[in-house]
């Protein structure tokens, strides 16, 4: 359990110490109009209180990401939670920092037409491809995974009976619903219970492991064994871990979340503890349930054998039940059950919105945004006829690939602007050769290359990568927009850019 302490401490005091010292390296500007007002249309760009902000941001990014990742990685042993507090810490947060502050820099954009202001047109294009991607393979693994465990509940729990096919549906249904009403009606509404509710069920988790008289919090293990591979299965740590913790230390999906909750922020300082602090908040969900799948089945062989048996769902459904009874079983189970579905639906959001930027399509009336959506959801039901362990492998690559363009693309911003950019240029360095390294080495995905091999070009990409980007920023690539010259506080005085 002291082990566990340690790394939630570890988590806060990033926020308070790094936190800090990454929004003074940004440099907000508190007089400074957001979209929220500047773009406001009652439809995306709706003010909201920072409260409300930070629990849908949270919610927003927390699909099941933060509880399946940890899960699958636990069977490394306390090494992943190692990486997620330093990941969570140093790229993570950092990455939900800039992907959130630079859209309320630019007038609530995406993070397609961040790159292309700050990386050049090529940039722009190729991530407005690999986003809608992305948000795809999420909006598909966000209906099967929930579909699937409620299913499951259903069915074990009561004498009723339900098809996967028919919970898909009605997810589905769902999703189309909130994607074209404006953004204050269900999300803004609604959401902010649901992110209490996750943190209480987590919390609850951990509390009922804690005073378990079958089970005690990672008492069987120690600090030495964060520096060390324990995969029963003879799985390499490297590059693999980085790719299988995406969500709960740091994921490109969030750069695709952030800025839907930039076009609702009412003033920058609020910046910190909404786009830093929820990925803070999903850094502790994520040690959660890596404790507890650490420690729920006695050894890491029982972790991998309930895995093998019905994947990291069956892991949260025998903890679940286990610790808390049918009861408390039930609420915990819906509680991790919620995140996939908001998340889900703010991914066929996001992919409205990236659509109609690209394609320079107002979304203020009904018809647009239907427009924007309908193609969306006939390419998503299609993808969800696929093996969801496809989707899944595929998923993670395509997430870590875009949090890596949102880094290099918050580098350039950084150096265009004189500023440190080392605090983005770092993390998405050793992303950059996380990915290269996985897709040359994997069989399944990549190239099957020698992982030696793999790793050699993956680190001589991330140093090409990062001399083009130093080189590119010195005045190539689109500019940024112009800063606001409203002082949202006296609009008669002109606020410094």
């Amino acid at each position: 359990m002291i082990l566990f302490l340690i790394c939630v401490a570890a988590l806060i005091a990033g926020y308070f110490i790094y936190g800090a010292f990454v929004e003074k390296v940004f440099g907000v500007t508190p007089a400074r109009p957001t979209p929220a007002y500047s773009q406001k249309d009652g439809v995306d760009f709706v003010p909201m209180s920072t409260p409300k902000v930070y629990l849908v941001q949270l919610l927003n990014i927390a699909g099941v990401g933060p509880i399946f990742g940890p899960i699958m990685g636990a069977l490394y042993g306390p090494a992943a939670m190692l990486w997620i507090v330093l990941g969570c810490i140093f790229a993570g947060a950092v990455h939900d920092y800039f992907s959130g502050m630079l859209s309320v820099r630019n007038n609530g954009e995406s993070v397609p037409s961040l790159s292309g202001r700050y990386l050049g047109r090529g940039a722009k294009h190729f991530m407005n491809l690999f986003a809608i991607v992305l948000l795809l393979l999420v909006g598909v693994v966000f209906v099967s995974a929930p579909a699937g465990m409620i299913t499951n509940l259903v069915n074990d729990q009561t004498s009723w009976h339900v098809e996967v096919g028919t919970m898909v549906a009605i997810i589905f249904a769902y999703y189309i619903l909130a994607t074209i009403v404006p953004v204050d009606k269900i999300i803004g509404r609604f959401y902010p219970f649901f992110g209490a509710l996750l943190i209480f069920m987590s919390v609850g988790l951990l509390a009922a492991a804690s005073y378990s008289d079958q089970h005690s919090i990672l008492s069987q293990f120690t600090a030495s064994d964060m520096l060390t591979n324990l995969n029963p299965n003879d799985m390499p740590l490297w590059p693999a871990l980085f790719i299988t913790i995406a969500c709960g230390a740091i994921s490109g999906f969030h750069a695709t979340q952030s800025p839907l909750m930039a076009r609702c922020m009412e003033n920058e300082k609020n910046g910190r503890f909404v786009f830093f602090g929820a990925m803070i908040g999903e850094g502790v969900i994520a040690l959660i349930w890596c404790a507890i799948a650490l420690s729920y089945f006695d050894n890491l062989e029982g972790l991998s054998a309930a895995i093998t048996n019905g994947g990291p769902g069956n892991v949260v459904y025998a903890s679940s039940f286990g610790l808390l009874g049918v009861v408390g079983g039930v609420l915990a189970f819906l509680g991790v059950v919620i995140l996939p579905i908001t998340s889900g639906d703010t991914a066929f959001r996001s992919s409205r919105l990236i659509m109609a930027e690209y394609f320079n399509v107002e979304q203020k009336g009904i018809r647009n945004r239907l427009f924007m959506a309908a193609p969306l959801f006939v390419l998503g039901g299609i993808l969800t006829q696929v093996d969801f362990g496809v989707i899944w492998r595929y998923f993670g690559f395509a997430n870590q690939a875009t949090a890596v363009m949102m880094l290099w693309t918050a580098s350039a911003y950084l150096l265009r602007h004189n500023k440190l950019h080392w605090i983005t240029t770092v993390p998405a360095i050793f992303m950059t050769a996380v990915c290269v390294t996985f897709i040359l080495n994997n069989d399944t995905l990549g190239f099957g290359m020698a992982m030696n091999v793999s790793t050699i070009i993956g680190l001589i990409a991330s140093l090409i990568t990062t001399f083009y980007v130093i080189r590119i920023s010195k005045g190539k690539g689109e500019a940024p927009l112009e800063p606001s010259s409203v002082n949202v506080e006296n609009p008669s005085q002109p606020v410094d850019a």
